[in-house]
């Protein structure tokens, strides 16, 4: 979820090949990127890092909460403004290896419900085939989506709005705000799919790599917990 910056021709003035070429960087960079939180949350869990990180975290859930949303908003703008593709690289490592400590607090709660880890799993699964229909109806309409930045800026500052509430006055963001915040996180696919389509320059593949990942990464939290919610 970020400004379109053109420091090149964007994606729609390429080439059908280079086009091609550039989306499907785009995809193999997020792939990359969720194999790699898997992974990290892996080592975290059986090495039992996870459960000491986990700790202070959980002492303070609408805090973190709010640097979820506020990571989710702002990693991948940041990274737009950077030039050079090696240091998009580093912002993305970087996000990465944040999203992987900002997940565990949630992960370790579900484990303690459900210690199978199935209703991970399910979450995850159910993330992955909303992510892929959206996705998907982005390459088959060919659609603009990108007049959904307004949605999601006034989704972000109600959202903040709420937590900041939430925190004063003792209020719990329960069921509804967890598939609001899932409706928010598809509009976002949404907006960043249709943004790879249409408006990223040539040299923003990075950017725009960040900018999906970080928002399929937030569906996945929303949806993680609204089950755990309802267990």
């Amino acid at each position: 979820m970020q400004d379109n910056l053109n420091t090149m021709a964007p994606v729609a003035a390429l080439s059908t090949e280079d086009r091609s070429a550039f989306i499907w960087k785009c995809y193999a960079h997020v792939v990359g990127a969720l194999l790699a939180v898997l992974a990290i949350e892996t080592y975290l869990f059986s090495s039992g890092v996870a459960w000491q990180i986990a700790e202070p975290m959980l002492n303070s859930p609408m805090l973190v909460l709010a640097a979820f949303i506020g990571l989710s908003w702002g990693a991948s703008h940041f990274a737009h403004t950077l030039k050079s593709t090696t240091s998009q690289y580093v912002a993305f490592a970087v996000l990465v290896v944040a999203w992987s400590l900002m997940f565990v607090p949630m992960l370790a709660m579900a484990l303690i419900m459900d210690q199978s880890g199935s209703m991970i799993e399910s979450a995850a699964v159910v993330t992955l085939f909303g992510c892929a229909a959206l996705v998907a109806t982005v390459m088959i309409t060919r659609k603009d989506f990108s007049f959904l930045r307004s949605v999601l800026v006034w989704g972000f500052f109600i959202a903040m709005g709420l937590i900041a509430t939430s925190l004063i006055f003792g209020w719990n963001l329960g069921t509804w705000f967890s598939v609001g915040m899932i409706g928010f996180a598809g509009v976002a696919v949404l907006y960043d799919t249709s943004n790879i389509m249409h408006h990223y320059p040539q040299d923003k593949y990075v950017a725009a790599s960040m900018a999906l990942f970080s928002s399929i990464a937030m569906m996945f939290w929303y949806i993680l917990r609204l089950f755990m919610s309802r267990d």
